[in-house]
């Protein structure tokens, strides 16, 4: 049995300490950019609360099944 030496190794290899930073900038890029997405969320809602009015106020016209329940669905707030 001959033993082949791994002669591809290397502390800044991509298996090393650069695959390690690779992978820890990726993440906290993706942390920044959904954290800066989750507060753009958050200030577009409390700009644009939503009305619950039209489905509170209309329920006793409600009917298992029709059309005309698209009516009392949830809708956008405006």
């Amino acid at each position: 049995m001959s033993a082949t030496e791994n002669t591809n190794r290397g502390v800044f290899s991509l298996n090393g300490v650069t695959g390690m930073l690779i992978a820890t900038v990726l993440l906290l890029s993706i942390l920044a950019f959904l954290t800066v997405w989750g507060l753009g969320v958050q200030q577009k809602s409390a700009t644009n609360p939503y009305d619950p009015s039209p489905i509170i106020s209309n329920l006793d016209n409600v009917k298992a099944i029709s059309k005309d329940n698209a009516q009392f669905a949830f809708k956008d707030a405006k």
